[in-house]
Parts: structure tokens; sequence; C-alpha cells
């Protein structure tokens, strides 16, 4: 195999922008040849426009010796004045879902890093093998459009962007690039334990490939789907622009024509992402109930119902999806300084000098009693009565400091605990994946 050129990586990384004129990406490394090659290719790529990346390596704390290799990964990094952060994972592990949770820290902890220090790009080394292995996993799931388009090589996130410019080429061009430019890289023993299906599925590859099935053919079938599904994409974004209203306080309102009017995959699609959105959710309600729901309000809703944690009822203005009071998460402590999610559906910034011991939870049935007795009604905004009870509110000393959202506050103090708090739901209404290689 050839190693990787500079004019090939730049090539890769071209329809993958815009960039900024000042450029600064991150680069995901494990150590692992491919996250390795991909650094010493973005680092030369970025010196080449004038830019810098930093390579960012997340200590997951799993096995004894992590943090030595985290560490040798710095140093071969150093040696080639790469700037590299080592990102730790702290606190109890999962005992079950490992993977699932271990990659879900991950990807906070990059972003998290990221939007401290200004960084609008993360790359991550995904190629083409890894590409195949997901189709092969998906498809053993039974998944639809979405899953069997593996990985976008462009994802839109709430303040930066997931970049993968190597999903065309095979695993082993990486690990020649690395053996050209004379760079060691750490082999992960759990790539070749049988215990997770990834790696069961690697070692039949070559068998698969031999019936026509090989890494390059699924990649083109992945890349396919993903042509699919940005067009499904595009026309639930369309029909969500045209009939439905999302409100900052966390819920919707949608037009029966929403589900009526457009083929019923889109309407199935959309109604799927409104409960993921306003239930807080982060996979979407079984398909049999889903589809059950979608023949409801197709033909017509005449009382409420729930599902995957929304609640959804005719109103006068169509049908109101509104969060589930009984499935919202419960209070988080708000520690000045800090940036938070919570219920799956709010982002918000703590004040640095914002009182110690105040807390975020639901407003609740009765906090909204005491709050309309306190404040006369026609001065309070006008919503939706199911929407009122899950309203974010901020408690001290066990009582309501301030419903940023009724723009109440019981003193100065809590006025301005808060910095900002916007809806940032988990799962978006809609998504921008792009499949461009």
């Amino acid at each position: 195999m050839t190693p990787i050129t500079a004019a090939e990586f730049a090539a890769l990384m071209s329809p993958l922008g815009p960039f900024e004129a000042r450029l600064r990406v991150a680069v995901a490394v494990s150590g692992g040849a491919d996250s390795l090659a991909l650094a010493l290719l973005a680092d030369q790529w970025a010196k080449a426009l004038g830019g810098e990346v930093i390579a960012l390596t997340v200590d997951h704390r799993l096995r004894a010796n992590s943090a030595t290799e985290a560490a040798r990964v710095g140093q071969w990094l150093a040696a080639r004045h790469i700037p590299h952060r080592i990102l730790s994972w702290d606190g109890p592990k999962p005992a079950a879902d490992l993977q699932a949770q271990a990659r879900a820290a991950r990807y906070r902890l990059l972003e998290e890093f990221c939007r401290a220090e200004g960084v609008l790009h993360v790359l991550l080394g995904h190629h083409r093998d890894d590409q195949a292995e997901t189709l092969l996993m998906r498809l053993g799931r039974g998944s639809g459009v979405d899953g069997l388009a593996a990985m976008a090589s462009v994802q839109e996130g709430f303040a930066l962007r997931w970049l993968r410019p190597l999903l065309p080429l095979p695993r082993a061009r990486l690990a020649a690039t690395l053996i050209a430019l004379g760079q060691d890289w750490v082999e992960d023993p759990s790539n070749a334990n049988d215990a997770f299906a990834r790696a069961r599925l690697r070692k039949l590859i070559p068998v698969l490939a031999t019936e026509g099935l090989s890494p390059e053919r699924l990649a083109a079938t992945a890349k396919t789907m993903g042509r699919a599904r940005v067009a499904l994409e595009t026309m639930v974004a369309e029909t969500a622009a045209r009939w439905v209203t999302l409100h900052p306080a966390g819920f919707a309102v949608a037009d029966p024509q929403a589900f009526a009017h457009p083929p019923d995959d889109v309407g199935l699609r959309l109604l799927t992402r409104l409960l993921m959105c306003v239930g807080g959710g982060t996979y979407a309600p079984r398909a049999e109930r889903s589809e059950k729901l979608f023949w409801q309000l197709k033909h017509g809703l005449t009382k409420a119902v729930t599902l995957g944690g929304c609640r959804i009822a005719p109103c006068s203005e169509g049908l109101l999806f509104s969060r589930e009071p009984a499935r919202m998460a419960p209070p988080v402590a708000l520690v000045p300084g800090a940036e938070l999610s919570w219920d799956g559906r709010f982002r918000l910034k703590v004040a640095e000098d914002a009182p110690i011991g105040l807390v975020l939870g639901a407003l609740g049935v009765t906090g909204w009693n005491r709050v309309a007795g306190m404040v006369k009604p026609r001065r309070l905004p006008v919503l939706p009565a199911a929407v009122r009870a899950t309203l974010p509110t901020i408690y001290g000393d066990d009582a309501i400091s301030a419903v940023p959202h009724l723009g109440y506050n019981r003193s100065l103090d809590t006025v301005c605990a808060l910095r900002w708090i916007v809806a940032v739901p988990s799962s978006p209404l809609t998504v921008a994946g792009h499949c461009l290689v």
C-alpha cells in the first residue's frame, strides 16, 4: 500500500469546508494507526494554510496502562511540534453497555474542550474499513436508511463540526503512511477481543470479500444510502419549516398537515424526530409504536397520548408536542461557571458568581400554582397548560428562585445565576449530515 500524500489529504479536506481564515482544528487521537496518521496529515495540511492543529487524547481509564499510552502519544506528537492534551473520563464506570457509554463520554469530553477553546472542527480517524464494519453491524440489527448510511463525512453539532476525511481510504494506507514517516503507534487489544461485535465482524471481512462483499463495495453501499438519507432529511426539514413551530420553552406545535400531506416515510420520520426532540431522547421509540401513532395523527388524533417521553394532544393550533412530566430528568446542581445539559432539551451556562446551592429542575404543577399566586396571571407569558409543569426552574433553599421562561425571579441574586439557557435538544428536529466522498 502506498502512503497518503499531502496533496491527496488536502483534496480530501477541501469539500469538508469552509474553514475560518485563522485555521485551528482538533484531531481526536487514540494513539492507534488510524488517528495518529490523521493527526500527522492534518498537521501538514493546517501548517500549509497558516493554521494549526491540536491533538486530543481521551483517557477512558478502562485499562491499567491507559495513562501511560496517552502520555506516550503526547511524547510522539511533541517530537513533531504538535500540541497535545489528555482528557480523562473520571468517576465510576457503568457495568453494562461499556463501549457505548465510553463513546458518549469521549464525544462529550472532546466537545467540552473544543467549546472552551473556541475550536470549531474536530477530525475523526474513521476510514473505509470502519465504514464497512459499521454497515455490517447495522445490517445485523435490521437498520433502515439512517443506519445503513453508516457514518457521514460531515456532522453538524451544537457548537462544532465533526469531520471524517479518511472515509474513502483503507486502513492499510494509514499504516503505510506512518511507516513511511517512521512513526510507531499503539495497538488497542480490544480491537481483537471477540467479546465485541465489531472485532468479530472484522475477522469475517476477508471471507465476505471473496463473495464480493469487500470493504470497498460495502462502503460504496453506505455512500449510496447516505445520499438517500440526505434526500429524506431535506424533505423532513422542508416539512418541518412549513408546518412545525418550536418554542424556546422546549415544546412544539404542529399542523396536522405535517403528517397528512407529505409521503408517509417523510411524515413518520418527522414524527420520530419530534418525539426525540421534545421528549429529550437519544433513541427513537420502537418502530411499531411510532407507526401506530403516525396513523392516529394522519387520520385525526382525538385525545392526548404519550410516547417516548413526549405528550401529544390536539390543541386549537393543531397538535401540541410537550414533555411528559413523569419522564423528566431529576434536578441538577448549578455549579458556578459550569455549562450543563438538562432533560435532553436544554443547555445552560451557570454564572461564575452564581450563589452556591442552587439546583435546576422542573417547575411542576405545585410550582406553577405558587408562581401564579405571587404574580398576576396577566403578567405571565401565555403557555399551554400541559407545558407549565415542564419548565426549567431554579431552586434555592427548597424554594423557587427563578423560572427563566416566565421571566420570574424571586431575588436579584438569581436574576444573573444563568448566563444563558437555550433549547438545544439531544436529538435535533432536523439532522445535518453530509455524504461528500
